[in-house]
């Protein structure tokens, strides 16, 4: 008698596999410059954010979708590294749960669930998200934090708090990653790398991609030329923080987002750019990529909704006209 083929746990979707694979390199960065603390996160978060969506699947009874390793590492590279270790539990358990298994599982959810974990910890632990305590600068050497816990010289401020106080900082230094910040959003040269991946397979939108980070880069340098707020140079916005990361591995995200036409997507990512620059410029958060995402993934439903009735609108008027000129009294009266 033939065995009976096991069922799978998990669903399978190319897709995601490969945006974890694009994320990789920034998950060994992580390790390097922050210490084996990084490794436990990830593991912490996978293993609290697969057994979340586990317990729904079987209310649901569907499979647990690859998606949520996604949404944990996601989430995961997004935290400080001083972060204590059942904070980011706390987080990815609410991000899974309210940001995407309450509205019915995968395919589903308006919010990004990493974004929601995130900005659920950002307002309920405060003190361990943005305190200068949480932040720490990689060591130096090519050792880097390999064979320790934790990097444990304590810097007094992110590159954008330090910009926004006046500072400056190395662009060098920026791009490269050995600043301090959060596990995986430092290095702007992996982060691209990442980027281009996904967008060369199709994966990633690039319109999103480019039509934000434009947005962005235009908003702040008005800003910047005006001096209004604490407003610094856009170079350097763009490469401090997670605004690269978030655009291109958290805006992408092909639930959450404006994903029904090229003009959605464009529209899309032009208000993440426009958001994040106005927050980081006039709100007491140094960051704004967050809520920028989060924000825009409330409108996203409405702004494809606007989008499709204007086009059928216009090819209801192009039918009627042209029904209009070809019928029975176009160009005479009809009568033979």
């Amino acid at each position: 008698m033939a065995e009976t083929k096991k069922k799978s746990l998990l669903m399978k979707q190319k897709p995601m596999r490969q945006v974890l694979l694009a994320l990789t390199p920034l998950m060994l960065a992580s390790i390097y410059f922050y210490g084996w603390k990084a490794l436990a996160v990830l593991v912490l978060v996978n293993a609290a954010g697969f057994l979340s969506e586990y317990i729904f699947s079987r209310v649901y009874n569907t499979k647990v979708t690859e998606a949520v390793f996604v949404t944990n590492v996601l989430f995961a590279l997004s935290l400080p590294p001083t972060i204590p270790l059942w904070i980011p539990v706390i987080g990815i358990v609410f991000g899974v749960v309210f940001g995407k298994m309450a509205f019915g599982g995968f395919g589903r959810n308006v919010f990004n669930p990493a974004l929601t974990g995130r900005a659920f910890i950002y307002v309920s632990f405060g003190a361990q998200m943005t305190a200068s305590s949480a932040w720490v600068l990689p060591p130096a050497g090519a050792a880097g934090a390999l064979g320790r816990w934790q990097a444990d010289a304590v810097s007094s401020a992110t590159p954008l708090v330090n910009l926004a106080d006046g500072g400056s900082e190395s662009l060098l230094k920026l791009f490269l990653g050995n600043i301090p910040g959060s596990f995986g959003e430092t290095s702007a040269l992996l982060i691209l790398i990442g980027g281009i991946y996904l967008m060369v397979r199709k994966t990633a939108s690039w319109r999103i991609i480019v039509a934000g980070t434009a947005a962005y880069l235009v908003t702040q340098l008005i800003f910047w030329l005006a001096k209004a707020g604490g407003a610094y140079d856009p170079l350097s916005g763009l490469l401090s923080g997670s605004l690269l990361y978030g655009m291109i591995f958290m805006a992408t995200d092909p639930i959450s987002s404006s994903q029904t036409t090229d003009l959605g997507r464009v529209l899309y990512g032009v208000l993440i750019g426009v958001l994040t620059a106005l927050i980081r410029t006039f709100s007491v958060w140094p960051e704004g990529i967050t809520f920028s995402i989060l924000l825009a993934n409330m409108f996203a439903p409405l702004l494809n909704y606007l989008i499709q009735e204007g086009k059928a609108r216009k090819k209801t008027r192009m039918a009627t006209a042209a029904a209009g000129n070809d019928g029975p009294d176009a160009g005479g009266t009809g009568k033979p």
